[in-house]
């Protein structure tokens, strides 16, 4: 799939010209006129080229709020007349697609739900057919790429040019720090796969958290994504969505200012591609570390589960055969026995340290309770 998505001729424009970032900016949801107008003549005043701001909301339960619908449309309309700058809405429907044209936003999104179900995606696709209009497709709420792509597929099937991509992290029922962790491989493996198609990265969704925009953003930016979409408020705490992750106009400036600084002492193009390779080193470490803490999780429940049956916290039958089958996939995959052995030992042995110091608490509780009675 080619993409003739002209960044800079949208108006994807920053303060952060250094970088050569792009930056979209804008409240997650449009609350009222005034509001609307606020930040955008704020955010105007530091050079941004492409506002958004959400006018149709797909909350996850009915009673959140749903957005202002079309009646905020014309609010967008009256931020260009005023500032200059482009403006973005994420459409969800066919209608919301058409409505968009009519009051001629310059730029749509699609959001991760929509992404999600190819039969969303081909409607709105239809409803777009023979305009030119810009449109960057969120990945879906999953972590699948193939459907990702397939999204960007259909709008291109259906004559648009202008693709492009935002990244905004995976729903993970594990618990994590994060609203949505960022899976930098999968991003990565888009970028490796159309390398002409941009990529923009929304920290507000992967976090969840405006005191973790800084070092996501960082990452996104060292990983050679091509800019941010960023949710800005002038009252985050009163925002009517996503309160948490919003931040003022001021912060907004402040983080741009951070992320102006790069960390980067080694010159030439063999210190780029090394960068770009320790940079796939980190988000593969971050990775293991979170796998492991999940292994931790699970051993603990099984030492709960040996003190109910009163089962030994060594099996060795089984630790013999776990150790036969880790070696036999390691070599399988280029690592020396030696290597897969050592490192299994140790994590074996935490495992068991682990699930006896839980065994040991939970004896110690039940003493404490039979004390009690």
């Amino acid at each position: 799939m080619d993409s003739e998505l002209d960044l800079q001729a949208l108006g994807f424009s920053s303060p952060d010209q250094k970088r050569g970032s792009l930056v979209i900016a804008g409240p997650c949801s449009a609350e009222s006129q005034q509001q609307v107008m606020h930040i955008a003549e704020a955010l105007s005043r530091y050079g941004l080229g492409l506002y958004r701001a959400g006018i149709w909301k797909p909350r996850t339960r009915p009673g959140d709020f749903q957005g202002v619908g079309s009646q905020g449309l014309p609010w967008l309309q009256k931020v260009r007349q005023r500032t200059g700058m482009q403006v973005a809405v994420e459409v969800a429907t066919p209608w919301h697609a058409e409505q968009a044209l009519a009051h001629h936003m310059d730029v749509m999104w699609i959001g991760a739900r929509s992404t999600a179900n190819p039969f969303t995606v081909e409607e709105i696709a239809r409803a777009l057919k023979g305009t030119n209009i810009p449109v960057l497709v969120k990945n879906p709420i999953s972590p699948d790429l193939s459907l990702w792509i397939g999204a960007m597929e259909r709008f291109n099937k259906h004559g648009l040019k202008k693709i492009g991509a935002i990244h905004r992290g995976f729903s993970c029922y594990a618990k994590s720090a994060l609203r949505n962790p960022p899976q930098w491989e999968i991003p990565l493996e888009l970028k490796r796969r159309i390398p002409d198609l941009p990529l923009i990265h929304d920290p507000s969704h992967t976090t969840g958290d405006r005191e973790l925009l800084y070092e996501t953003a960082k990452k996104a930016l060292h990983l050679q994504m091509d800019g941010l979409m960023i949710e800005v408020h002038h009252q985050p705490e009163k925002a009517l969505s996503d309160s948490h992750q919003q931040i003022t106009p001021q912060m907004f400036q402040h983080l741009l200012e951070q992320l102006n600084i790069e960390i980067n002492n080694e010159p030439g193009a063999k210190a780029e591609e090394l960068v770009h390779l320790r940079q796939q080193i980190d988000q593969l470490d971050d990775r293991l570390l979170e796998i492991m803490g999940q292994r931790m999780q699970v051993s603990q429940e099984i030492a709960h589960v040996k003190a109910k049956h009163r089962l030994n916290l060594l099996q060795k039958e089984r630790w013999q055969k776990l150790m036969a089958r880790r070696v036999a996939r390691g070599q399988q995959k280029g690592m020396s026995r030696r290597f897969i052995e050592s490192v299994f030992k140790i994590i074996h042995k935490e495992s068991l340290e682990r699930q006896k110091d839980k065994q040991n608490q939970d004896a110690s509780a039940g003493r404490k309770h039979e004390h009690h009675r």
